[in-house]
Parts: structure tokens; sequence; C-alpha cells
């Protein structure tokens, strides 16, 4: 009973014609992606205090921290902006992020009463220090983090020309950009702050989109040489067929796992949890039909010559 899986989520030898489907598909992502880009400008992203400016103080509570009592006392004092995040290596660091108001008398007032309320919820807490973050560093922090970005396509353009021709890299990258749009998109409805955090979030759907592509990529390169009259449309689909389940079981282990960190992990790790689980059927989707469907129409004539019938 062991010698095979005991769950898969699609049987085996499954001979599904994805190609059929590859106008569609690119129709589809290129409307929502052009949407997404219509949001990004109007209304736009919710800029969280990274890239906005505000104040962080830095606390020590006498006891191990209590989270859910601290932010019940931020409410009660209006302070539904004020992000909590644990810091240092013991329990009793909190760093109090509060966003920048209309002026320094009203930003004042706001950190006195997050300093109220700090009192009320843990009596005898300590404020460490009190940072400021100014419109320059938000700049500054913005285009780092653009360049983050612009960086990792870079790098993953360069990686896949190598490991793989051309076509795949462009395939890729394009769908990669496509994945990346319609994040920002996700991220411009649902109003999650958009935050250093919400940018290692996008790093991270790239880094595993770009894994997933990959695993694709890989079988349609060895049954090139494998079936070497096999027309590419054809080759394409099975490739795809030969490792759905692979691809279906390490997306659905990796949604489950972030799936937690939705819906409990609490302000901190929510928004970024939220942008995993979209990146993640994103990522997958778009390697079935976006990803495969470009490499058909840039290698078509390239990667596979033959005049076999194709199969409608």
């Amino acid at each position: 009973m062991f010698t095979k899986p005991l769950f898969r989520f699609v049987p085996d030898g499954t001979r599904i014609r994805f190609m059929n489907g590859r106008f569609a598909g690119l129709a589809v992502s290129a409307v929502l992606s052009i949407g997404s880009l219509i949001l990004f400008f109007h209304p736009g992203l919710n800029m969280g205090l990274d890239f906005r400016g505000g104040v962080v103080l830095q606390v020590e509570t006498p006891q191990p921290a209590n989270f859910s009592a601290l932010r019940g006392a931020l409410a009660e004092a209006g302070l539904n902006d004020a992000a909590l995040q644990a810091f240092g290596t013991g329990k009793n660091g909190v760093l109090i992020s509060l966003e920048s108001r209309a002026n320094a008398a009203q930003t004042q007032t706001a950190i006195n009463e997050a300093i109220s309320a700090l009192n009320k919820a843990a009596p005898g807490s300590k404020i460490l220090s009190t940072q400021a973050i100014g419109a320059s560093v938000s700049a500054t922090l913005f285009a780092q983090g653009l360049e983050a970005l612009g960086l990792s396509f870079v790098m993953i353009l360069i990686y896949i020309w190598f490991r793989f021709e051309w076509q795949f890299a462009a395939g890729a990258v394009t769908t990669l950009i496509l994945d990346t749009t319609k994040a920002i998109g996700f991220m411009v409805l649902t109003r999650i702050p958009f935050e250093l955090v919400t940018i290692a979030a996008i790093l991270t759907i790239i880094g595993y989109s770009t894994n997933d592509k990959v695993v694709v990529y890989d079988r349609v390169r060895e049954n090139l040489r494998k079936y070497k009259t096999l027309p590419l449309r054809e080759l394409i689909d099975l490739s795809i067929n030969e490792t759905l389940n692979r691809t279906l079981g390490t997306s659905g282990t990796v949604f489950l796992a972030a799936l937690p960190l939705a819906l409990f992990g609490g302000p901190a790790l929510s928004g970024f949890a939220w942008i995993m689980l979209f990146g993640i059927v994103v990522g997958t989707s778009s390697s079935i039909f976006i990803a495969a469907p470009i490499l058909l129409f840039l290698g078509e004539k390239r990667l596979r010559r033959t005049n076999a019938p194709v199969k409608k």
C-alpha cells in the first residue's frame, strides 16, 4: 500500500489540452493586469508607515508583552492605525508604530495618547526611544524597494536564459511581471498597507513562481529531447500534465502553511500572508495558462521545427 502515494490531486496519465485555452488565458491575464495598473494610479496603494512616514516607539514592558491587551488599549485611545511588533531577543520588547498626523502638534498628541494607553495596559513600561521617519527616508525606502524588485527580475532573466533558451527566459519574466501587477491590484482592492514587509512578500511570490515555472520548463526540455517529432503544442500539454500533481501538491502545501498566518497572524503578519496566498494561486495558474502559451508562441518555429500535423 506504500508503493504509491495515498493521495493525488489529479489522476495519473491525464491528457488535458491546456493549450486550447491559451488565448483565453492570455486575454484574462492582460485584462487583470491592465485593471491592476489602473488601480495603482487611482485610487493607488495604501502606503504604510515605512513609505508614508511616522513615529516608532521602542518600548520595554515589565512582563512579557501582551499584544492583545496593548492593541485593545491603543484602540480605546482612538489609535486604530497603531501597529505593534516584537523586537529584541526577549519577550518584553515592543515597537509601536504611529502614522504621521497633519502637523507636529497632532503627532505629539498621538504619541502622548499611545504612552498613556501603554501605561494603562502594562504599568511600569519604559520608553526606550522615539524615532521619527521623515518623508525623505520614506522616499529612499520606496526607491530601494522598487530597485529590489527590478533587480530580482533581471537576475531571474539571466538565470533562466543561461539554464534554458531565451524563449524560456522571456516567457518566465513576462509572466512574473504580470503576476506582480496582479498582486499590486490585490493590495489596492484589499487596502493592505504597502510596506517593506509587503515588498518581501512580493519577492517571495516571485521566487516561488519562478521555481514553479522551472519545474514545467525542465519537463518541456526533457520531452524536447525525448519526442523528436511531437508538435510543440502537444509536447507542452504533455509536460504540464506530467508535472501537474507536483505543481498542485507543492502549491497546496505552501497554501496551507500560509493560511494560519493570514487568519491568526495579527496585523504584523496577516498582510504578508494574504499576499502570499494570492501569489500562490496566481503563480500556479500563470505557469500553466500564461508562461506555457508564451513559450509556445515564441518557440513554435525555433524550439521544434517539424511538419507533423497538430491535433485540434
